[in-house]
């Protein structure tokens, strides 16, 4: 078959494919157009599925009939002023989106220019454009695409059901209304209102408002600046994380974007607090130059690379680190979990059985004290320490604490396990990990694969404290273990470190591994559950969660300790 040239309509078909994938790439593209036109409220009309209906209105600057003939056009756009595509400013640069939308669609275009002028319309149906007309509206710009993909049919098989589309398109006016709180925003289907915020909000306002109250209560504030990028944003606890990245919100420039260099700094700052498969709930807005960043590089502009990767990532974990550190409030969702699992019971009847009749009436009446009975003595006044004063140990694993307003319940051997990973790493970080040598070397009898990898890792193993050999084709001889583990069980480090090293593969980067090998060391010299501790020993526990960052979840991303709120115990008592 010879070489011959595609038909502009093919040509227009081809382009929307990469462009328009659903409804929701409709969606994105006309709400980008929409805030690149300087609207300050934004309404999108959704129906079957956005096969049947996708309308957006805006009240932006609007078109006039010659700027109207133009914006069906491929490649005709009033956002480049000239061929520069290095400082881009807008959303949208290509001017494919409405060529894209009309090759496949009946198309729509209404608009009057700001500050005068009549309103015009202009009609795409398959990629036939008819001249601008006269038409009725009040200010902005209106557009109508019905019967998406009627051109393309078979696209219509690979789309999901019209709920499933619904709640993409909602998704992506979601996110725009994250990254531009100052626009209002509305999304609505024949059922419901599914997004509907004012314009002018805050950014902390509107971010309650879309991703709830519940999320700002556990979340922390973050904000950093290096070279010119400017970074900040709200990152959700540790023990407030998802079984998916569903609710990380991303923006460069405020722009919504899927980028993997920004998902892996995410994923290495909570890399000490989560384990594996959970993922935080996270927003996240990063702000630089447009020469820095090259958003030209996706299809649908959902990624973006920069200039200086290492910088970007280095700054996203440090501001993300730094903030968790800082942060030892509960997660309240766990804390209502608390009080709810809490039901009142009727009291079992007395059994009086085994007292005289004087001790039974004495019992039923309650009798107080005699007046003459002296009072006890006032209690000496306990400093305000934010984990309150050990109270209890109950179970021989939860230290029960009283706070200035409630009590704190903490799970020791979590709390221990947290404390002695941090100071194994702040010794790293420090002056090395000191280490203690074994007045007789142990063998460690083990597979012969699991030989072959520790003695492969020994010279990444050693910056952890631990210094081993191989010893045969079966064991390997540890000679020194870190200081601080006191008299750890060495066999059970050592197959734990094995094991851990088996999981993390090749492709894991050393601090990482290092990290993951502290972490498993820590674990083993930890406060056991079932160990009995002294008032002393529970209070200076608490005193060290205070001091040390992170100490609100253990190496595995589980709470060390979940606090109820003295309103909180009154409620379930009745007293509020």
């Amino acid at each position: 078959m010879r070489i011959r040239r595609l038909s502009e309509g093919t040509v227009n078909r081809i382009a929307a494919g990469e462009v328009i994938e659903r409804p929701a790439s409709v969606v994105k593209e006309l709400v980008e157009n929409a805030i690149d036109a300087g609207a300050t409220q934004i309404d999108v009309a959704f129906r079957g599925g956005g096969k049947s209906l996708i309308r957006v209105s805006d009240d932006g600057i609007g078109m006039g009939p010659e700027d109207l003939a133009l914006a069906a056009e491929r490649h005709a756009t009033s956002k480049l002023a000239d061929d520069d595509l290095v400082g881009i400013r807008f959303l949208g640069f290509r001017g494919e989106a409405l060529a894209s939308i009309g090759a496949v669609s009946r198309l729509a275009i209404s608009s009057r220019p700001r500050g005068g002028g009549d309103a015009h319309v202009i009609a795409v149906e398959g990629g036939h454009l008819t001249p601008p007309r006269p038409a009725a509206l009040n200010l902005g710009t209106e557009i109508d695409v019905r019967d998406l993909f009627f051109a393309t049919p078979a696209r219509l098989k690979f789309l999901k059901a019209d709920r499933t589309e619904m709640v993409e398109a909602a998704e992506v006016v979601r996110r725009m209304a994250l990254a531009h709180p100052e626009i209002g925003f509305a999304f609505v289907t024949e059922e419901r209102r599914l997004v509907d915020v004012p314009k002018g909000e805050g950014e902390e306002a509107r971010i309650r408002h879309i991703l709830g109250a519940e999320f700002m209560e556990n979340a922390v504030s973050f904000e950093l600046e290096r070279e010119g990028v400017r970074l900040r944003g709200h990152a959700g606890l540790p023990t407030a994380a998802r079984a998916n990245s569903a609710q990380q919100y991303m923006f460069v420039n405020g722009r919504s974007v899927r980028d993997k260099l920004i998902s892996g700094a995410i994923r290495g700052a909570y890399a000490d607090v989560l384990p594996p498969g959970r993922f935080p709930a996270l927003v996240l807005f990063l702000d630089c130059p447009p020469d820095r960043v090259d958003v030209n590089v996706h299809p649908t502009k959902a990624e973006v690379r920069f200039r200086d990767g290492g910088l970007v990532r280095g700054l996203i974990v440090s501001a993300i680190r730094d903030a968790l550190a800082g942060k030892r409030q509960p997660d309240t969702g766990l804390a209502r979990q608390t009080a709810s699992s809490f039901r009142p019971t009727m009291p079992r009847p007395f059994n009086h059985r085994g007292f005289d009749e004087e001790e039974k009436q004495a019992a039923l009446a309650m009798n107080m004290p005699p007046a003459s009975a002296p009072l006890p003595e006032p209690q000496v006044a306990q400093p305000d320490y934010p984990l309150g004063q050990a109270r209890a140990q109950i179970h021989d694993n939860y230290i029960v604490a009283q706070t200035k307003d409630g009590f704190v319940l903490v799970d020791q051997h979590a709390a221990h396990e947290r404390l002695v990973y941090e100071r194994l790493k702040r010794e790293r970080a420090e002056r090395g990990i000191e280490t203690q040598p074994l007045l007789a070397p142990e063998v460690v009898d083990l597979d012969p694969v699991d030989v072959e990898r520790l003695a492969a890792a020994a010279e990444m193993l050693a910056k952890t404290g631990l210094t081993l050999e191989a010893f045969g084709d079966g064991a390997v001889l540890v000679r020194e273990v870190p200081a601080a583990l006191g008299k750890a069980d060495v066999a059970g480090i050592v197959r734990d470190v094995a094991d851990e090293l088996a999981e993390l593969g090749v492709t894991t980067s050393v601090e990482e591994r290092i990290n993951h090998v502290l972490a498993t060391m820590a674990c083993h010299n930890s406060v056991r559950s079932g160990r009995r501790l002294r008032p002393e020993e529970m209070n200076a526990l608490l005193r060290e969660m205070e001091a040390t960052p992170n100490s609100g979840q253990c190496n595995h991303g589980r709470p060390t300790f979940i606090e109820l709120k003295l309103a909180e115990i009154e409620k379930l008592f009745g007293r509020r």
